[in-house]
């Protein structure tokens, strides 16, 4: 049985060791979709560190639909936020790439968390930051996540707990409950995880922590995604010479 308080208090201890080893006095940096993941994440954080050293960094692309969600979530932990449009650097790069070739649909999916990724290190970097990473196992087990986009960053709470798990900290932390449940949706192409995926993470979590499940197309194609993905969990290949 999961003991959500037991983990939760562990993370924030671990979340306190890794800053002081790691950047004493520095702040926690976090990109704020008002999602699960970012909410956790940053209650995590502001547990661990206080409110004053915990900044929340708003990403809209143009206008976005859900952006009540993310400013709910700052304003409940009361963290200093700041909203940055990405529109203008996405649409100026995406011109510039395509007076020499056609994005593929893959990279024009792919480029919009990259940016944001690259904005939330320059604010980092503005004021003494380390970027908090929000993946959890549940998508880095699948690779439903963006190399070098949401993917990244310094220090990684919740990559190995499950979504099941993520929702059960973010409701012992007394999380707003919409955002906690909140019906992921990739902000790619507008479908939801669980479409995109071809299976739930209630699903997926209970194959992850005990190899079952019912149905066998579901298994393999978990499998399938497991396999071509572990590139992304892994340290970059790198030569070393013989000398």
């Amino acid at each position: 049985m999961f003991d959500a308080v037991k983990v939760k208090n562990e993370c924030v201890e671990w979340i306190r060791k890794f800053f002081e080893e790691n950047g004493k006095g520095c702040n926690a940096v976090i990109g704020i979709s008002g999602g699960k993941d970012s909410s956790v994440a940053a209650a995590l954080c502001v547990e661990a560190l206080g409110k004053d050293r915990v900044i929340g960094v708003l990403m809209p692309c143009g206008v976005q639909h859900d952006i009540d969600c993310a400013y709910k979530l700052v304003n409940h932990l009361g963290i200093k936020h700041y909203e940055i449009n990405i529109k203008s650097a996405i649409d100026g790069l995406t011109g510039s790439i395509q007076e020499n070739f056609e994005l593929s649909v893959q990279a024009r999916t792919n480029l919009p968390p990259r940016i944001r990724m690259s904005t939330v290190y320059a604010v980092s970097q503005c004021f003494n930051g380390r970027v908090v990473n929000t993946c959890n196992l549940s998508e880095d087990w699948v690779g439903y996540s963006t190399r070098y986009g949401d993917a990244a960053g310094d220090f990684s709470p919740m990559c190995n707990l499950t979504v099941t798990e993520v929702k059960a900290i973010g409701k012992v932390m007394g999380l707003p409950e919409d955002l906690v449940e909140k019906t992921p949706i990739d902000g790619l192409c507008g479908k939801t995880d669980e479409e995109n995926l071809g299976f739930t993470y209630a699903e997926l979590d209970v194959y992850i922590r005990t190899g079952f499940i019912e149905d066998k197309a579901k298994k393999e194609l978990i499998d399938t995604k497991h396999r071509n993905n572990l590139f992304k969990l892994q340290l970059m290949p790198a030569f070393k010479p013989e000398i």
